[in-house]
């Protein structure tokens, strides 16, 4: 008896495939390592603090709603099954908080990150207002 019959091959890698996200991503960091990490908000969290990424970062969303602003971007809703996608290096992240309070918002974030670096880094008040020319403006 063949192989093939034992086990037959499938056809459906040929239509398994939904690209989700294409973007040209600016330069990935001198001796990049990539990490792959599960966020979790409870509903109504805010999330994390205005950050930065020191390389690209690209996101799922699994559950719920997220709050999601880039500089020099408008706030926008990211919805279960959707993407998102950050450069990195001197971006700020304004928002990645849960749009929801009836249920928890689950995000995987795959970045490309700089050996020796941390993957987030907190920007601190004072930039933020030197910054602020860069921010989108905010709905009234």
């Amino acid at each position: 008896m063949s192989d093939t019959r034992k086990h037959p091959r499938s056809e459906a890698w040929k239509t398994a495939l939904t690209v989700l996200q294409e973007v040209t991503p600016p330069a990935v960091p001198e001796g990049a390592h990539v990490t792959t990490v599960r966020v979790e908000f409870p509903p109504g969290d805010p999330g994390t603090p205005p950050h930065r990424h020191p390389g690209p970062a690209f996101g799922y969303v699994l559950e719920g709603e997220m709050r999601f602003e880039l500089e020099g971007e408008p706030e926008r809703i990211v919805r279960a099954g959707e993407t998102f996608w950050e450069p990195g290096g001197d971006v700020v992240h304004y928002q990645d908080g849960n749009h929801r309070t009836d249920t928890r918002l689950r995000f995987l974030v795959t970045m490309l990150c700089v050996p020796g670096q941390p993957m987030l880094v907190l920007v601190d008040d004072d930039e933020l207002k030197r910054r602020a020319h860069l921010r989108a403006p905010r709905p009234s």
